[in-house]
């Protein structure tokens, strides 16, 4: 910690020559000294265990926790995978990228790219992750396809969907989602492993079973008709995971209840 506090001090000191050096180091380095003592491990043991009595009430299914990461430094993510964690959900392109290459140390690590997909950072994506969320159109699957092919790689996807149906949100609308389902899974470079949904924001218990329950069920329903084995549904966040995981969430994205809210 204190190599870290001190490289923390120097970088900030040669980006501001002094200038605010105090105020500043307040904000961005001793704030962060009691997450990387403490505060990080407690919260981490924490959803680790809502996440095993959540199994255990239902199905026992594996759950991966996805740490999101967005906005957090590398060294928070280095505390974080130094606890245990190994998979890591970025939804910025350019700030991921150089988290990536900063921890590049960490080759167990697994990074997926859980935000919108610009056409231009596709190459990023193809070249840095090895898991993306949020494919809900056939030109980025196709643009994305093409990349992984020169850089010998396949990747996992999910196919993002607006299961809310929500116009200021991303995701392919249900009535489209065969389509897309049958041209991903001619895409070799592509390996299909389920849904992804970003519902709207609900503190009703039982809406958002009802929104988990019709993923999952839409899941079961596109196995059957496709002849698929997809087995991942990425839903539930800091708020609702643990309603997720009753309702088969295998994947469930936390940031605010194991980093703390962002600045």
């Amino acid at each position: 910690n204190i190599l870290i506090i001190a490289s923390k001090c120097y970088a900030l000191y040669l980006a501001t020559k002094g200038v605010g050096f105090t105020a500043l180091f307040y904000k961005k380095v001793l704030q962060e000294i009691p997450m990387i003592d403490t505060q990080l491990k407690t919260n981490l043991q924490n959803i680790l265990l809502r996440i095993t009595n959540a199994q255990q009430q239902y199905n026992n299914q594996q759950v991966m926790l996805l740490a999101v990461t967005k906005g957090k430094s590398a060294n928070v993510i280095r505390n974080a995978w130094n606890l245990g964690i190994k998979n890591f959900g970025e939804n910025y392109i350019q700030e991921a990228v150089n988290k990536i290459e900063y921890l590049a140390d960490l080759t167990d690590i697994n990074w997926h790219f859980i935000g919108s997909i610009q056409s231009n950072k596709i190459k990023y994506i193809a070249k840095y992750f090895s898991w993306i969320h949020s494919i809900d159109k056939l030109k980025t699957a196709q643009k994305l396809n093409d990349h992984l092919i020169n850089v010998n790689k396949q990747i996992n996807v999910c196919i993002q969907v607006n299961i809310s149906q929500e116009t200021t949100k991303s995701g392919i609308h249900l009535n489209e989602l065969d389509s897309l389902i049958t041209k991903i899974i001619a895409l070799p470079q592509l390996k299909l492993r389920g849904l992804m949904i970003l519902p709207e924001a609900c503190t009703v218990i039982d809406s958002q079973k009802a929104i988990f329950k019709q993923t999952a069920e839409l899941l079961n329903q596109l196995n059957n008709k496709y002849n698929l084995a997809l087995d991942t549904l990425s839903m539930g966040m800091s708020n609702d995971f643990e309603v997720a995981i009753h309702e088969g969430a295998t994947i469930v994205r936390i940031g605010t209840a194991l980093f703390g809210k962002r600045d």
